[in-house]
């Protein structure tokens, strides 16, 4: 088949864009005739394999509907050993290489999932595809892609996914890495950044694959150092010292500190999880272009994607099969693990409404049915304004990062309101942002039958937060508080709350802030003890008590008085 940078060169724009973003023409019709047809073959290679006969208990679908019927919905645990141990006489089809992610402390090391030849393929196209729309401003338009990219390596190295995606989108055209991929994938993670973005000084810099919040960081380091840069490292190259230049007069001639858009004219930005959303304006401000965000995961590849507009993401029909437990069924199972959820189809969702995605692999993958842990909402059944036929798509949080809180006001106990307030990763993450405070990071739980919220955060320097009599603690505690009760808070699942709900609520936020250095320590502690690089932060939501008592630890510095309001 043709190679997407031979039609790129030979100008076959149309045909580029169809074989690449061409399920953005489909209607919801065909997207699911598309669905179906692909899974009618994976099932055939599930009956005749041992993996889908231990997965599927016995039973011997022929249709999607007895599929769904007959079928038990999964998870990891189902797969073991055989996956563990990186089996392939009992796949459907011969896996051209592994990917991990993270296991469970105490379960697996990892989660290892086959990718086929086929499968890799079908991703690479669309993976080119991400790359189009993440630089144009319409369909057709490919006045901004580059026959040869230049892109700074910031992903997890392969075997991980996104070190995968990058290095399966090179079967579709040439890039330049910054380092190249075999070197990146020899250096530890913060050296590798260092290294890629001082050779984009000298080489330039097209696109940027990665975290967002490495691209929020770059840009505030640029901010904080554009007064004291010491150019005598650059004298030996000039290419990287006119860049140089030529930043610190635009940033003098705009009146302000030099940004990553004065050195750089990135043509196209690709991220993917919760910072995205998070860091999107401070992107936007730091490199002139927005984040085109993607839905991915390890054991999905790629879900879906945001288009030109950069709203909702679309879904993508060819990679894996996809279905919906309603979070009313989510909460049913929650609360008995014995219960088999329902599920519903793309063409059964409902706008506004929040789903568990279940996937099925196709073309000979691995993962049957099987629970990746995540809730997308659907934002919209159609994108209007660039007429895309297909419900669109939000990242909500992971299944288990919902702190619920049951919460009333105070006031006259005969007047007294009730509420529910759902507090999770991204909207905790949003309003630490929103308060302006520089940190490093957080991790936040809930106390124990109680409606209060626990966030420890290290700050950043020692940062003032607030008016010079009010801690800051305290300060970062009460802007957190009036964000999380606000009255159009859409958290809030009840009737409208007065202005001055923030006064009368039961609601409590406890912020502790940590010893400086408290995150750098506790990876430090897990990268002594060999742990791997999926394991070496805490999460944000619900860490352990283990975790806790080592970011508290006094071998870092003195603890800080926790502050409630």
């Amino acid at each position: 088949m043709t190679r997407a940078a031979e039609l790129l060169q030979q100008g076959r724009n149309e045909e580029l864009w169809q074989m690449c973003c061409g399920f953005l023409n489909l209607n919801l019709e065909q997207f699911m005739a598309i669905q179906k047809r692909l899974l009618l073959e994976q099932i055939e290679l599930l009956n005749r394999c041992a993996l889908g006969r231990k997965i599927m208990r016995g039973a011997w679908p022929e249709t999607v509907d007895e599929f769904r019927e007959q079928v038990p919905l999964t998870t990891y645990a189902a797969y073991c050993p055989e996956l563990g141990e990186k089996r392939e006489d009992i796949l459907p089809a011969k896996p051209a290489f592994w990917i991990h992610t993270s296991g469970l402390s105490g379960e697996y090391p990892w989660k290892w999932v086959p990718m086929t030849q086929a499968y890799s393929h079908e991703l690479s196209i669309i993976m080119y595809g991400v790359g189009i729309l993440s630089c144009c401003n319409g369909w057709g338009d490919l006045h901004q892609v580059k026959a040869r990219p230049k892109i700074v390596y910031t992903v997890a190295p392969r075997p991980y996914v996104s070190g995968t995606l990058a290095d399966i989108t090179l079967e579709q055209t040439p890039i330049d890495y910054l380092p190249p991929v075999e070197e990146s994938e020899a250096l530890p993670f913060d050296e590798r950044i260092r290294l890629g973005f001082k050779q984009a000084l000298s080489e330039g810099l097209d696109y940027f694959f990665g975290l967002s919040l490495v691209l929020a960081a770059v840009g505030d380091k640029f901010s904080e150092s554009s007064q004291k840069i010491d150019i005598r490292p650059l004298l030996s190259d000039p290419k990287a010292l006119l860049r140089l230049s030529k930043g610190l007069v635009k940033s003098k001639l705009a009146q302000r500190p030099m940004l990553p858009k004065d050195m750089w004219s990135v043509k196209g930005i690709i991220s993917s999880g919760l910072d995205s959303s998070v860091y999107k304006e401070k992107i936007k401000r730091h490199w002139g272009r927005y984040p085109l965000d993607i839905y991915a995961s390890t054991e999905s590849s790629l879900i879906a994607t945001q288009t030109w507009d950069y709203d909702g993401m679309t879904f993508i029909p060819n990679l894996n099969f996809l279905e919906f437990i309603p979070e009313k069924e989510h909460f049913k199972w929650q609360l008995d693990h014995s219960y088999q959820p329902e599920t519903i189809l793309l063409d059964e969702v409902k706008a506004g409404e929040t789903y568990e995605i279940v996937i099925t692999n196709f073309h000979g993958g691995a993962l049957v049915r099987y629970r990746i842990g995540d809730m997308v909402r659907i934002t919209s059944l159609r994108n209007e304004k660039l007429g895309i036929d297909i419900p669109q798509m939000a990242f909500e949080r992971r299944a288990d990062d919902l702190l619920d809180f049951a919460v009333c006001t105070a006031s006259e106990p005969s007047m007294m309101t009730h509420m529910r307030l759902r507090l999770t990763e991204k909207i905790i993450w949003q309003a630490i942002e929103n308060t302006g405070i520089a940190y490093k990071d957080w991790t936040a739980l809930k106390e124990p039958g109680e409606p209060v919220l626990n966030l420890f955060i290290e700050l950043k320097n020692g940062h003032p937060a607030g008016e010079s009599d009010v801690s800051q603690a305290e300060y970062l505690a009460r802007a957190l508080q009036k964000q999380f009760i606000k009255p159009d808070n859409d958290v809030c699942t009840t009737s409208p709350v007065h202005d001055d709900v923030a006064d009368m609520i039961g609601f409590k936020v406890n912020v502790r802030l940590l010893p400086h250095g408290a995150f750098a320590n506790f990876i430090a502690m897990k990268q002594a003890e060999g742990a791997d690089l999926a394991h070496l932060k805490p999460p944000h939501i619900n860490p352990s008590e283990k975790m806790l008592s080592r970011l508290l630890s006094e071998q870092v510095a003195v603890e800080k008085e926790a502050v409630t309001v």
